[in-house]
């Protein structure tokens, strides 16, 4: 069973869609359900200014990508980076075991673009 927040994170993603250029995007995929995350940063002086996401999967899938957008913006990448799964659960308030991997897709895809914007920075002029 759902939780009324992940529901809600759900039926009203927020920060859906893309970034354009100089953001880093990247796609995290879990070959074990199918579920595909999205994910695109804007970095500024360390700083990630908008993150916005896209899912293709499950309830909890797409509820994951949207808190985790809320979660991580205005975070350094050091910061961020130490977001773990478990905090998106708990801000969703739970999620049921079949549902953990959404979370872990969501984490995937933050940790690859932080790699990314560590390795080679896009920040805006």
């Amino acid at each position: 069973m759902f939780t009324q927040q992940l529901l809600d994170y759900f039926y009203n993603p927020r920060n859906a869609g893309e970034l354009p250029s100089p953001a880093i995007t990247t796609e995290a995929t879990n070959p074990a359900c199918g579920d595909i995350l999205q994910l695109s940063v804007l970095v500024k002086d360390g700083m990630i200014e908008a993150v916005r996401f896209k899912a293709q999967g499950c309830v909890a899938s797409v509820a994951c990508g949207s808190i985790l957008t809320e979660i991580a913006k205005g975070k350094t990448l050091a910061e961020a980076a130490q977001i773990k799964a478990e905090d998106l659960s708990n801000s969703l308030g739970g999620l049921p075991q079949h549902s953990r991997h959404a979370a872990l897709l969501a984490i995937d895809a933050l940790q690859t673009v932080i790699k990314s914007a560590q390795k080679t920075p896009r920040e805006t002029p």
